[in-house]
């Protein structure tokens, strides 16, 4: 099969090498310097279509393949300077052409904008802008189909837009953020009929003030540009169907989408209901939606982060649920009120009940013991996200943001499991429910007292509430040497009351000191501070209406071990920090430092536990720009992480029926060492994409869990493991990637191993990871001809845990076609093959995906029909690996049945 795979390759590649011929030159201007990034384009002469473009190197060099028998006009262009033609005909038997270009006075403005609108690919400076209609091929039908068709661009499994190896930050629509600038959104939704351009915007900062003054390497935005007939006018679709799911469960699908732009405001509305397994918003967007509320001090080395008390759902993950059902509305809308103040914001509301089943192995390594558990889990997760944005910019020296975002969302669970070990049978079942409320604000102010002054303040304040409820009822006896059970009854119905109240407040003010063209001064003034009360009780309920509070603190080993938690937990960071930012030659270093002065103090069990630290943490960046599209990045940092007051309350808590976790008090940071190296080059010369990054960090004094395992019953608490035990993790990945003429080629490897010390009934207990993946793919993009993925990947997961090894094995061969036959029809397919398997041999199974799309549009016409199948071969369940410091576990997820529906959208 492999060898057929690579012959059709093959035979593509050299249909579209055949009978061509390459012209080749230098562009320079009136003086002989050559001019890097200019444009050139053929296009044939008779019919004016566009055959071919190219943009130049540093060397001012370009090369276009042109087919023989055909005159072509050649344009070079470049922003400043007077467009040039020359004619070339090239006939059958042609051999290869040297063309040159000298450019010579300046172009007006208005050429300047004709160039952009011409060429498929333009840039200058920062911003590369992509002629959409020039890559497409027509069958695509929303932004991330246009999107993973231009060169340094891809769309990853999730939806999200990569540039160039970076993840991209923002999306915009003619300026204007899409839904606080989620890509996955902008990638599932917008119609790809309505792109015209796309704008790439490299280094990018939304405050004019801050531009060039710290490190922006890593920022990338989008702005996608509309056709002119999708301006100040609604557009979208409404898509609707219905079907079947398996054998006898009714499938529907309602996904109507409207958009309105134009220059004063905007607004964006996506509802999508259905119950066949397409989810628009999972658990982990909710989570990504923060409204610009994270990396409050980048760079001044405190990790200290707030826990969320969601229930670790798998929320809506089509490739692991059973069965999924889904409501989302959203709507999003920015308003120009005034040349001075933009008002913007989104609401956004959800509803996801998903049903999983899985069947699992777990291997203790502690004690030895297997165990098996087959669960049926009912998730619903109801959540509503509102978020208020405004900029008042009343000139270009002053800049005020303010931002508000309320999340809310209501979380339940029921797991039925039967874990089965050691002869023993448990049947258990699990209720579990969350109602999380949490207001963000944000405040920032940035103020330009000259060319060689510039302040920036910053404001944030956490109000979050959280309030996880747990209920689990055993046939085994829980934790009897622990909790304080009624032994008497037939099942154990143990319940769990917590509560954890957070006011946190960050607050920073930036000056910077502009000491020339080429260097700046930042000082850095801030605090964070955070003030936590944590309470749980645990209770059992008898037969009848009887109910035991467990009230008494039990005592192990002589110590007292308390089952009621009252907490009040304060924790403050005041710091200032130095960096200084200068280039030299072809170098940009920002060496820093900050001053830390930590105080911790929580109050429980009638005792007040107290902790002063002083901390100077250190960073460095450095960038070495060998081209203008090629560069090498290094950064260290040294890092101080607090835990919350989760990891300080010492009275017990259930993580889950075979789990109890307690804090301590006496938790003091770990610190970590950082190193990051980071090469990337995008060559728009030939086409050619290459990065990669080496990362390696080294913590010591980790914070580590000391478990005591009895069986599969685990009891954990925190502590600081000795120095002499560090963790290490290294992770290495590279990507490349290559486009020749229709076709483009990729490959890409990531690999992982991590290293941690663990205190273990104790005893420390060294564990390794080792995690390796690679996938290559050669994938088309003609315009006449149908077009094709196909692809391999290959993931080997390797465990070695306390002296258990494990090695699994996923290869996963992909093939993708999209063909357009009888002038109206496309087909549309995807094949996905998995091969899961281990060292062992003990766990080998093969299974695979086929999903089809037949679509029918006539001409120009609003309507379109499809039908859609997913799942073809009714394949029942995935497998899946994990491994941790305490066991290895394998896991059988049961999928949705094959689905078959006919669906009709109607173009707006």
């Amino acid at each position: 099969m492999k060898k057929l795979l690579w012959a059709v390759i093959l035979l593509f590649t050299v249909s579209v090498s055949g009978q061509n011929i390459k012209v080749r030159g230098i562009i320079k201007d009136s003086i002989g310097d050559p001019l890097e990034l200019a444009n050139v384009i053929a296009t044939v002469q008779e019919s004016g279509a566009i055959e071919s473009y190219a943009i130049t190197n540093y060397e001012g060099r370009y090369q276009l393949d042109l087919p023989t028998g055909s005159i072509y006009v050649l344009k070079a262009s470049f922003l400043g300077y007077e467009t040039q033609e020359k004619t070339v005909e090239v006939p059958e038997g042609s051999v290869d052409i040297q063309l040159d270009f000298v450019l010579t006075s300046q172009a007006s403005e208005l050429d300047g904008v004709e160039i952009i609108y011409e060429m498929p690919v333009t840039v200058r400076g920062d911003t590369i802008t992509y002629n959409a209609d020039s890559f497409t091929t027509g069958d695509e039908r929303k932004l991330g189909d246009v999107m993973k068709k231009l060169p340094g661009v891809e769309v990853n499994d999730d939806g999200e837009i990569e540039v160039e190896g970076k993840a991209v930050t923002k999306v915009m629509v003619e300026g204007k953020d899409f839904f606080d600038g989620d890509s996955k959104l902008a990638t599932k939704n917008i119609p790809a009929d309505a792109v015209d351009k796309v704008e790439v915007l490299r280094n990018y900062n939304e405050v004019d003030q801050m531009r060039g003054l710290g490190n922006d390497q890593d920022n990338v935005a989008i702005n996608i540009k509309l056709k002119e007939g999708k301006k100040n006018f609604w557009f979208g679709e409404v898509t609707a169907g219905g079907g079947t799911i398996g054998e006898d469960e009714a499938g529907y699908l309602a996904h109507p989408k409207l958009f309105y732009y134009n220059p004063k405001y905007s607004l964006n509305f996506i509802t999508d209901f259905n119950n066949i397994g397409e989810v628009p918003f999972t658990w982990r967007d909710y989570f990504n939606f923060t409204g610009g509320f994270r990396n409050f001090n980048r760079g001044g080395g405190t990790n200290f982060n707030i826990q969320e008390s969601d229930l670790g759902f798998a929320v809506a993950q089509n490739n692991r649920a059973n069965e999924i059902e889904t409501k989302f509305l959203a709507g999003n809308f920015s308003w120009a009120a005034t040349s001075k103040l933009d008002l913007s914001g989104f609401a956004i509301l959800s509803d996801n009940k998903t049903n999983i089943v899985n069947n699992s192995i777990r291997q203790y390594i502690a004690s030895g013991t297997t165990e098996r558990t087959n669960s049926v889990n009912d998730q619903r997760s109801q959540l509503a996200m509102i978020k208020l944005s405004s900029v008042y910019k009343p000139n270009s020296n002053f800049q005020m943001d303010y931002d508000v975002l309320v999340k809310t969302s209501k979380q339940t669970e029921d797991d039925l499991t039967v874990s089965q070990f050691d002869a023993l049978i448990n049947n258990i079942s699990e209720e579990k429910e969350n109602k999380p409320f949490s207001i963000n604000q944000n405040i920032n102010l940035y103020y330009t007292l000259d060319d060689d002054h510039i302040f920036a303040g910053q404001v944030q304040h956490l109000w979050q509430d959280e309030d996880p409820f747990y209920n689990a009822i055993t046939d085994l006896l829980p934790f009897g040497g622990i909790l304080p059970v009624d032994s008497t009854q037939n099942r154990y119905n143990i319940n769990q009351q917590k509560n954890v109240m957070t006011n946190k407040i960050d607050a920073k003010v930036d000056y910077y000191y502009v000491l020339n063209n080429t260097s700046n001064l930042n000082f850095t003034l801030g605090t964070t501070y955070s003030n936590q009360k944590f309470n749980s009780n645990i209770f059992q309920l008898l037969g009848g209406d009887g109910r035991i509070d467990f009230n008494e603190t039990p005592e192990i080993d002589g110590e007292n071990l308390p089952l009621i938690n009252d907490v009040v937990y304060d924790f403050t960071d005041a710091f200032l920090g130095l960096h200084y930012k200068v280039k030299t030659g072809k170098f940009i270093f920002t060496p820093g430092v900050t001053l830390h002065n930590y105080n911790l103090k929580n109050e429980q069990l009638g005792l007040s536990t107290k902790q002063n630290d002083w901390m100077v943490l250190p960073d460095l960046n450095v960038i070495l720009e060998l081209k203008k599209s090629e560069n090498l990045r290094f950064n260290y940092s040294v890092s101080s992480s607090y835990s919350d007051v989760n990891s300080y309350a010492e009275a017990f808590v259930f993580n889950n029926y075979n789990s109890l976790y307690r804090g301590n008090r006496f938790l003091e940071n770990s610190l970590s060492h950082n190193y990051n190296l980071t090469y990337f080059s995008f060559n728009m010369f030939n086409y050619t994409n290459v990065g990669g990054s080496l990362n390696y960090s080294r913590t010591l004094e980790g914070i580590k869990s000391n478990s005591q395992i009895v069986g599969i019953n685990r009891v954990g608490s925190p502590f600081n493991i000795d120095s002499n035990f560090p963790d290490e993790t290294f992770s290495a990945n590279a990507r490349f990637s290559k486009r020749i003429k229709k076709i483009q080629f990729s490959l890409s490897g990531n690999l992982s191993y991590s290293k941690s010390n663990n205190f273990v009934n104790n005893a420390v207990r060294e564990s390794n990871s080792l995690t390796q993946s690679y996938r290559g793919s050669v994938r088309s993009s003609f315009k006449d001809w149908p077009n094709f993925e196909v692809g391999y990947r290959l993931t080997v997961n390797d465990y070695d845990n306390g002296g258990l090894e494990s090695t699994f094995y996923t290869q996963r061969p992909f093939a993708n076609v999209d063909i357009n036959f009888l002038k109206d029809f496309t087909l549309s397919a995807e094949w996905d093959y998995y091969n899961y398997s281990n060292d062992t041999n003990t766990v080998d199974n093969t299974y695979s995906f086929v999903n089809a799309n037949l679509y029918y549009q006539k001409g120009d016409s609003p309507w379109e029909f499809r039908i859609q199948a997913n799942n073809l071969l009714d394949t029942e369940f995935i497998n899946n690996d994990s491994f941790n410091d305490q066991f290895n576990t394998t896991t059988q997820y049961f999928v949705l049945p094959r689905i078959l529906m006919f669906i009709v959208k109607y173009d707006i």
